[in-house]
């Protein structure tokens, strides 16, 4: 099974940036969890305060599919959801290499 990379690039209501990161702050404990979640960062966007990026890799399909269906995603859109102005978009990628990153199987 191939790994699976996801950046979401998330637009914020103006001036929640804060509200957003403290609520989405919940989500690590969540992802630390789950044993297919790789890596799930959040970035801040270095020109625009209400924009955020999250990068994700999952070990699998199925992994990223268990996160997105999970009861602790639920919870964490509906704390950090409000904040969200518009529709995310969602960049699917297949990691090829790169430093520390190990694609075996």
């Amino acid at each position: 099974m191939a790994k699976v990379s996801i950046v979401a690039k998330l637009p914020l209501r103006p001036g929640t940036r804060d509200e957003f990161v403290a609520a989405f702050s919940q989500m690590y404990p969540v992802v630390a969890e789950e044993e297919g979640t790789l890596t799930y960062t959040l970035h801040l966007d270095a020109k625009d305060e209400d924009l955020v990026w999250v990068y994700e890799m999952y070990a699998s399909d199925e992994a990223l599919a268990a996160h997105s269906g999970s009861d602790g995603m639920k919870a964490g859109l509906a704390a950090f959801g409000g904040f969200i102005a518009g529709r995310a978009e969602l960049i699917r990628m297949i990691p090829v290499g790169g430093k520390d990153l190990d694609l075996s199987e």
